[in-house]
């Protein structure tokens, strides 16, 4: 056997494009693409990717290997362009619409991208960015994605359209629907690159392989058992880690995807019963979207909900569930580009009381079939921690799914991915007896209190269950004794007639937890500082709780109003001490 090696034939690069190719053999006939009025087959959008990737290395004259960035919302040519960039053999870079332009800006010089296709309502955003570029630096060209389905723009962008080399569906018109698509000559080539979202530090370039994107998709599709065609709304961004790596697993199964550029839970509920959704994804603060929309009734027939981001809270869980979702759990991050752990279910589980079920739901889980290993290691030592469930320790990953690493950063990238041969993720966790990881944290949002490890997710988890809040999210407080205390931010639920006060948080959470564990502080808020994707932005929060005096006894927090040139740069805050 010594004898037989790799060739030609056994060895072909693993790509995920092909399934765009496959798709249009299969279900040519049947609907890829879901937009207001709009309809693809995918044989059209088949063809229309490749025209978008003809035009992009005849026309465009993109060189192989060139960052190609994105700054769209959900919308059929945000969708495309997932595959048509790669086509072309470009690294597709998709950027969050919701950062700001200096961001922007410098994403656009790190990635030395050469050409950004901008949806009209980001136009003002790009044009801001592109300002910023220091004098003499090349400008990438500019492609225009409209959007005639609108019914209008309060932005003066359209002012500036003149500032574009061309509009998307030109290059949609100019291009050849035969183009033989630019294969990977290797497969561990770079296909895409994504920023991470800067909740705790500066957003990193993170690198993945064609290889990697393919071993994500169909490990997706396998963990959450996604069936051919499917329908599938499109409540997680593409941006956001490509979807977790489900734009490309939906051409796999031939599933339709039904796009949106904005949504709330009534929208949602019309979606599902218009288009007899069957499966969607989203970030815990999408469940609690679902499950706070007034007046809704049951679904008629389930719609299975992945989610991910942050750890949802149970109380989260058990609400959404109760209207018909099929809440799946898992666990992932940009370097990994999806999910690749989650909280496979066991039959005897569905005897358990609800609340013991939503319980061991939270928890993230074992690693997908493509992921090799997933632990729980002292970070000093690299061991083990004792599967307790108590112990806590960060969170390692090694298998297939993991990052080329991060572009022009060599300490980064030698900081998360060790010697030892384990990629660190940051995250704090715990290994339960079972062998099922919870994530308790970020480690750089673990609250130290009087020399006691206090996990904001579990306070947080606490918080979720009083019946009149809303969203949590708990952060440390600098504490002249302590250290450091738990903060509470939190928003109330609409139509809550009586507004708790401070100190009914505080005694909720009394009977609940260890007294350490306890928030100091407790802010309501209108509303709490989210990326788009909806993890909250703790950092923003950090900076607040780090201006608030840190007096010997406890402050309690009361909202009221105060003149907009006294408020905090999140919104009308005031504190008063009682």
């Amino acid at each position: 056997m010594e004898n037989l090696k790799p060739n030609p034939a056994n060895s072909s690069p693993l790509t995920p494009l092909g399934y765009l190719e496959r798709a249009a053999l299969v279900y040519g006939d049947c609907p890829s693409v879901l937009y207001n009025r709009t309809t693809y087959t995918w044989s059209e959008t088949n063809a229309r990717c490749l025209r978008v990737a003809s035009s992009i290395v005849t026309w465009l004259r993109v060189k192989p290997g060139q960052v190609v960035s994105v700054i769209s919302p959900n919308v059929p040519a945000m969708y495309e362009l997932q595959f048509a960039v790669p086509m072309a053999g470009a690294v597709l870079s998709n950027i969050n619409t919701r950062l700001d332009a200096r961001i922007v800006s410098v994403m656009l010089l790190h990635s030395e991208s050469k050409l950004v296709f901008v949806d009209e309502l980001s136009v003002d955003l790009i044009l801001d960015a592109i300002s910023r570029f220091p004098l003499n630096t090349q400008i990438p060209r500019l492609v225009l994605i409209r959007d005639h389905g609108m019914v209008s723009s309060t932005s003066s962008s359209s002012n500036h359209f003149d500032k574009f080399f061309c509009e998307y569906e030109e290059l949609v018109a100019r291009g050849d629907p035969e183009f033989q698509w630019l294969k990977p000559t290797n497969e561990w080539d770079p296909m895409v690159l994504n920023y991470t979202s800067g909740t705790t530090s500066a957003p990193k370039g993170v690198v993945q392989s064609h290889r990697t994107i393919f071993t994500v998709t169909l490990d997706s599709l396998l963990d959450w058992s996604v069936p051919k065609q499917a329908v599938f709304l499109w409540t997680l961004p593409m941006f956001h880690a490509n979807g977790w790596c489900y734009t490309w697993g939906t051409a796999a199964v031939g599933a339709t995807n039904v796009c949106l550029r904005k949504f709330d839970g009534p929208i949602i509920f019309d979606l599902i019963r218009r288009h007899g959704v069957t499966h969607m994804c989203g970030a815990p603060v999408v469940l609690n979207m679902l499950s706070n929309t007034p007046n809704v009734a049951t679904l008629e027939k389930p719609v299975q909900i992945l989610t991910a981001g942050a750890p949802p809270p149970a109380a989260v869980l058990h609400r959404t569930e109760s209207l018909g979702f099929k809440v799946s759990h898992g666990y992932g991050l940009t370097e990994v580009c999806g999910l690749v752990v989650s909280c496979a279910w066991k039959k005897k589980w569905n005897l358990l009381p609800a609340a013991e079920r939503a319980r061991l739901k939270a928890r993230q889980g074992v690693n997908s079939a493509a992921m090799t290993e997933v632990d729980v290691v002292d970070p000093n030592s690299g061991l083990s921690v004792k599967r307790d469930g108590l112990t806590m320790g960060e969170v390692v990953l090694r298998g297939n799914c993991v990052m080329l690493g991060y572009l022009k950063d060599e300490l980064a990238t030698a900081k998360a991915i060790k010697e030892d041969g384990w990629f660190y993720t940051g995250d704090v966790g715990v290994m339960h007896p079972d062998g099922y990881l919870e994530i308790k944290d970020r480690s750089k949002d673990v609250i130290i209190s009087g020399g006691e490890n206090v996990s904001s997710v579990e306070v947080e988890s606490i918080l979720y269950d009083h019946p009149a809040v809303d969203e949590a999210a708990v952060v440390a407080w600098p504490h002249d004794f302590w250290g450091e205390t738990p903060c509470a931010f939190i928003t109330v639920k609409k139509g809550t007639r009586v507004m708790p006060n401070k100190m009914e948080i505080v005694e909720y959470c009394r009977e609940k937890l260890p007294h350490y564990m306890v928030p100091k502080v407790v802010v309501f808020r209108d509303e709490l500082p989210k990326t788009s994707t909806g993890k909250i932005q703790k950092f923003i929060l950090k900076d607040i709780a780090r201006t608030m005096r840190s007096p010997t006894e406890p402050v309690a927090m009361l909202r009221f109003e105060i003149p907009k040139t006294m408020r905090s740069p999140i919104g009308p805050v005031a504190w008063i001490r009682i």
